[in-house]
């Protein structure tokens, strides 16, 4: 098992400035190479040679809590997610930091919830800015960077795009060394794009395609009427790619960011020929007497989920399985955009609502954890956790301090099978600013949703008792709401970018 060399726990507060952080993680740094035996002859953020794991998050893009086999989905085929499950830790009661991309996405890479982070939407308009991380948004990758972590992302942004003029918020000026994918959500909708990026350049793709009128800050979307080049295939070997490449430099851990676009529909294709589910093939699906949305949509989830295995068979090849925390989720609930019926494969599993809903199905999340020699086996946990908790566990990971202005707690203890030293939230907060705005908060089992934000009549529901949220509670428990409420006031801190709408 892997000794960690330092500990954040149990959560960070929001008082330290960028600046602070920067040095306390100097100091930890030359404090780690201090008690392995080297000499630091001037304050560096560079890592000597340590046990810290390898950390990679695979993050896909509106897959729900009932899309897995190990979840419960019966028809559409996801083995090695299953065998990783079974190989690892499966969370029942995690969270993705929102009930869409972007948000959830800032919550993910500041530790900050929804009524702190800085991006928490995605209909910005046409001012990008609103949609982009700040030069003093520290970032998971910033801190794993500056603590020696070669670091990586492979995928979907969505967080800053070429388009604004200093490139504030390009991933590049979040902390990741490398780059390849897409920058804006609206380029990220189409699977046969006509370039991806790599760094801060733009990487031609032999697909043409055709416009239609929905733009992103000048961006204008479409699909595909040539299609060579899958992006999804393409970001994948990327990844793999730079896995072998960081594991020859033995000195330093790696961070990868692995940000898929499977199973989001390309809306615009969608409107343009009545299919979203853009895939190069059906797979094991091509015989069923299916539509061609709904085998898209199971091949789409079956060809990721292959992906995800031959990434972990690499790390097996590469004999570092053991050195590599592998982490996978989604960016939020089941989407209902490429046409197929989602009846059929009930993606939300036993909750309510899918995405851009705060009932469960919006926002709870499958949540695997692999870490062989560590992470115990075979395990299920209900801690209750989200994506902000990433922030506080990668930093404890890395044996460095955790920035203090986040909504952090590491669940290190759990996934190291130390789960009675786990630190628990008081609660967890959310908030959605399109169809009129709502909120969300849980505390243990209470959960509480108030529609529209901040005037709505609050709704109320035992989780423990009542997973699928049918029985609203709020006339038998007063005083439980007005407990929520409070909460809800104290979690949100207003922002000029951001009215219900």
């Amino acid at each position: 098992m892997i000794q960690l060399l330092a500990s954040t726990r149990p959560d960070c507060q929001r008082t330290r400035s960028r600046r602070s952080w920067r040095n306390i993680a100097t100091l930890a740094v030359a404090a780690v190479a201090t008690l392995l035996g080297q000499t630091v002859a001037t304050p560096s953020l560079r890592a000597e040679p340590t046990t810290r794991p390898n950390i990679v998050f695979i993050l896909v893009d509106d897959l729900g809590y009932g899309d897995l086999g190990c979840y419960g989905q019966k028809l559409i085929q996801t083995p090695r997610l299953d065998q990783m499950a079974a190989e690892g830790m499966r969370f029942t009661d995690f969270y993705a930091g929102n009930t869409v991309c972007a948000p959830s996405r800032s919550v993910l890479m500041t530790g900050q919830h929804m009524g702190h982070t800085h991006v928490r939407g995605n209909a910005g308009g046409p001012d990008m800015s609103k949609q982009s991380l700040r030069s003093e948004d520290v970032t998971v990758a910033e801190v794993l960077k500056d603590a020696g972590y070669q670091t990586a992302l492979c995928g979907k942004w969505g967080l800053g795009d070429d388009a604004l003029g200093g490139r504030e918020g390009l991933p590049r000026r979040q902390g990741f060394d490398f780059f390849y994918g897409y920058l804006n959500q609206v380029h990220a909708h189409n699977y046969y794009p006509e370039f991806l990026w790599r760094n801060e350049t733009k990487s031609p793709l032999r697909n043409v395609v055709q416009r239609n009128n929905r733009s992103y800050g000048g961006f204008t979307g479409g699909w595909a009427t040539k299609k060579v080049d899958y992006s999804h295939d393409l970001i994948a070997e990327e990844a793999l790619g730079f896995i072998k490449r960081s594991a020859e430099n033995k000195d330093k851990p790696f961070f990868l960011y692995l940000s898929l676009t499977i199973p989001h529909a390309n809306n615009e294709g969608t409107g343009g020929t009545g299919n979203g589910q853009e895939v190069p093939d059906d797979g094991p699906y091509a015989d069923k007497d299916w539509s061609d949305n709904d085998k898209g949509q199971a091949a789409m989830i079956t060809r990721m989920d292959g992906d995800v295995g031959r990434l972990l068979d690499l790390l097996d090849e590469l004999q570092i399985s053991k050195d590599t925390v592998v982490m996978f989720s989604s960016d939020n609930g089941p989407h209902d955009e490429g046409g197929h019926d989602t009846e059929r494969f009930d993606p939300a599993g036993p909750l309510r609502g899918m995405k851009r809903d705060l009932y469960e199905g919006g926002i709870r999340v499958p949540f695997i954890v692999r870490w062989p020699g560590t992470t115990p086996a075979g395990t299920t946990s209900d801690h209750i956790g989200y994506f902000g908790d990433l922030m506080a566990s990668a930093a404890e990971l890395a044996g460095v301090p955790c920035p203090e202005n986040t909504d952090s707690v590491s669940f290190v203890p759990t996934i190291t099978g130390n789960a009675t030293e786990q630190a628990k939230h008081d609660y967890l907060y959310w908030e959605f600013y399109e169809r009129g705005g709502k909120q969300a908060v849980r505390a243990g089992n209470w959960k509480a949703i108030r529609i529209p934000m901040r005037t709505g009549k609050t709704q109320l529901f035992d989780l423990s008792q009542d997973i699928g949220e049918t029985e609203n509670l709020a006339d038998k428990h007063p005083d439980m709401v007005e407990r929520m409420e409070a909460m809800m006031a104290d979690a949100h801190t207003p922002h000029p970018n951001w009215q219900p709408r």
